[in-house]
């Protein structure tokens, strides 16, 4: 001890004359400038690149550094304020594939480049061009459909047309992977096929009979009894190609159609003819069959009972549902399921129209817990798209599946809206891909 004092106080002398002194911790190392090549075309390339692409959907294009410089306080604002990119899901709820948002790090990355003085760096340190499985990101293409004829939208902001395509299988096939390739890429916003069976062929085509020209108007879906149409696949700006889980499939019959639901905004473009297609992979079997399954309440498609009213003046109009699939699985999924069975959810989507504010998909669990499976604070009827969840959920019996819709109608002018297929009606849908 008498010894360790000593050292000690040798030490102390020893320092005030600076021949001792307690070690420091080293010098940080500088901090580099950030430069487009090595920082900022990685996150443009992965997050902006789908949309921003020359006569593509979005306003201008982004794919170099010639592109991207003029436009940096513009991307510096958009990416601060989270209008883009457009992934509305919130943080917190569960986690997706192919998520479109930027982290925090990564948006203090790019203001950090831009108050720099947005330097492009070395051309050498550029990201690898993206590719997949496939030029169509796709396992592989096995059928393409085109819309039967040309069409040039006409209604401004947004004109919902459908067209019957053929489907040209003679034997019962599953379909594994969609896509969807518009045929113009500045007016094209989304796009839904759904599947129209055997025996609801007649009822899809009469109204397309009805209306002249290619095609017929259909806002909220595919019109007619749409509770039973249920969606092959859809595509949004930046989708290049959803393959399904391995061993799932949507089971197609011979003498089935294609209900292809077209989007076009004319918000930002010219009209101009429009010839789009679809891709999708497809498979003899599949070790569990697959369904697109909307669900909302029955009821609130019912205007006898009253439907689902929003009614004028009313800032957050709240409707919400929520019930047991599993005893009437049969019946509600055509009997692709079997009743009182567990199933499972690969992934989800929500649908509202314009007044929609936010919304929410749960699963109620018996034991009393809430699980999130989508939430849209802040909904947004240009930016719809499905979410694939990256741990499936399994549904047991007595767990609730639960939706949830709010509404603004407090614009001035407003009137009473209820359920309805119209530009000026409401929906709250959600849609889930499932297997058993």
């Amino acid at each position: 001890m008498r010894r360790l004092l000593l050292g000690v106080g040798a030490c102390l002398l020893v320092a005030a004359s600076s021949g001792c002194s307690e070690p420091t911790e080293p010098a940080p190392e500088p901090v580099q400038p950030a430069t487009y090549h090595r920082d900022i075309a990685p996150l443009v390339q992965e997050k902006c690149g789908g949309c921003h692409v020359q006569d593509g959907i979005a306003p201008f294009s982004l794919q170099s550094y010639a592109e991207v410089f003029p436009m940096r306080r513009a991307v510096e604002a958009a990416v601060k304020s989270r209008s883009m990119p457009p992934w509305m899901a919130a943080e917190g709820c569960t986690d997706y594939l192919h998520d479109r948002s930027l982290s925090d790090e990564q948006i203090a990355l790019i203001s950090r480049w831009v108050e720099e003085g947005g330097a492009e760096g070395d051309p050498a340190d550029a990201p690898p061009a993206l590719t997949g499985p496939g030029q169509s990101g796709l396992a592989r293409v096995d059928l393409e459909l085109a819309m039967p004829v040309e069409y040039t939208p006409t209604q401004s902001p947004d004109e919902y047309r459908c067209f019957i395509l053929d489907w040209p299988e003679q034997e019962v096939r599953y379909v594994s992977g969609f896509k969807g390739n518009p045929g113009r890429d500045a007016i094209v916003h989304h796009v839904i096929a759904f599947l129209a069976k055997p025996s609801q062929v007649a009822t899809f085509q009469a109204l397309d009979d009805a209306e002249p020209g290619p095609g017929y108007t259909c806002f909220g879906g595919p019109g007619g009894n749409a509770r039973n149409a249920t969606w092959l696949g859809s595509w949004v700006p930046g989708n290049n190609g959803t393959n399904y889980p391995a061993g799932t499939g949507i089971r197609v019959e011979p003498g089935s159609k294609v209900v292809l639901q077209i989007h076009y905004n004319l918000s930002s473009a010219v009209s101009a003819v429009d010839r789009t297609t679809i891709a999708m992979s497809l498979e003899s079997s599949v070790q569990k069959v697959a369904i697109m399954q909307p669900w909302a309440n029955p009821l609130w498609l019912d205007p006898r009972g009253g439907g689902m009213p929003i009614p004028a003046g009313q800032s957050d109009v709240r409707h919400r549902f929520s019930f047991d699939m599993s005893p009437v699985l049969s019946n509600v999924t055509g009997g692709v399921f079997r009743n009182s069975e567990p199933f499972t959810v690969h992934g989800a989507a929500m649908h509202m129209h314009t007044l929609g504010s936010w919304g929410r998909l749960e699963i109620e669990r018996k034991a009393g817990a809430a699980e999130c499976m989508l939430d849209i604070p802040r909904w947004d009827f240009h930016w719809q798209g499905n979410y694939a969840f990256t741990q499936p959920k399994v549904v047991n019996p007595g767990d609730r599946m639960a939706l949830e819709c709010h509404w603004d109608n407090s614009q001035l002018g407003a009137k009473d809206v209820n359920w309805g297929e119209g530009t000026e009606d409401e929906m709250c849908l959600g849609v889930f891909y499932m297997t058993q």
